[in-house]
């Protein structure tokens, strides 16, 4: 068993650090709570439209309650960005607290609109606010969120957190393991793996993340759970440079207990200098369905 099991139970948004640089995130990022708190993190929830209910992510729809009424309500949910308001409020909170710069750090550009209002709302500003596309979802972004961070713990600017984002988005691998595609299709986050919906719907899928592109690909089958979840692993740690340090995050659709089974077999083989294991929340959720597990990660320079 892992020394630490980081379950995400996200609040009202914090108020960026009275320090500057601000950093400033969405709620699709998957970071644990904890470390959210450590590094003084902006979150901005999303929106989950569920019938005439419009749900903030992890603040009004918790992923486990998410992932009990998906499988039982037959209203499918949708999702919708923040409003501008709610942008320009977090960033005028920043400014307020003293941040003469800011970083935000969004989801895929060709995922969500997210990246473009946080641009469109920046450019109001007095200060500098640095938007940075992350080209990818959860742990993609998270990883990138927590090397400016942690950057800006060792006292670095705005322009070396992104650079510090920009080297960890270069070196990321994301894989996620489907129980079905028929979320990731019925979500419209496909990409390329359109064309494999036929064949697809009755055997357990694997899609990975293009970090350049920020779309999903197809990039491997199986017949079976157990199969899956093997190329799940093979196929993410035989992109991960050997032996340098790995940072590593397990992921999960309300499948906690083979998340952590996984996460326990990766820290005997593999002993990576930081292991997390989270759920995934609705926003996601939503295009990889239950049961859904996903490896994130990358190597750290030597």
């Amino acid at each position: 068993m892992i020394d630490q099991l980081f379950i995400l139970r996200w609040k009202e948004p914090q108020r960026a650090m009275t320090t500057n640089p601000a950093l400033i995130t969405d709620s699709t990022c998957d970071i644990p709570q904890t470390l959210i708190d450590q590094y003084g993190i902006t979150v901005i929830p999303q929106v989950v439209i569920w019938g005439e209910e419009q749900l903030r992510d992890r603040i009004d729809l918790t992923p486990e309650d998410f992932y009990l009424r998906l499988e039982k309500d037959p209203v499918w949910p949708t999702t919708t960005l923040p409003t501008p308001a709610v942008f320009e409020k977090i960033y005028l909170d920043a400014i307020a607290a003293g941040a003469r710069e800011i970083v935000m750090m969004t989801v895929s550009s060709a995922m969500s609109g997210t990246f473009q209002l946080a641009q469109q709302v920046g450019q109001q500003m007095k200060v500098p606010v640095h938007v940075v596309d992350s080209k990818g979802p959860t742990m993609s972004l998270g990883w990138q969120v927590l090397a400016a961070a942690r950057l800006r713990e060792l006292g670095g600017n705005a322009a070396e957190m992104v650079e510090a984002a920009a080297r960890v988005r270069d070196k990321l691998v994301q894989i996620v393991c489907l129980d079905t595609l028929e979320y990731l299709h019925r979500g419209g986050r496909i990409g390329s793996a359109t064309r494999f919906i036929g064949s697809l719907l009755d055997i357990k899928p694997l899609v990975q993340i293009n970090h350049q592109s920020g779309l999903v690909e197809f990039c491997g089958q199986a017949r079976t759970r157990k199969k899956s979840i093997e190329t799940l692993v093979n196929r993410f740690f035989e992109q991960l440079a050997p032996g340098k340090p790995m940072r590593v995050a397990v992921l999960h659709g309300s499948a906690l207990p083979e998340a952590q089974a996984l996460a326990a077999r990766i820290k005997e083989k593999y002993n990576p200098l930081e292991l997390l294991v989270n759920i995934t929340g609705p926003v996601l959720g939503i295009h990889t369905g239950p049961q859904a597990l996903a490896l994130c990660g990358y190597t750290e320079e030597v």
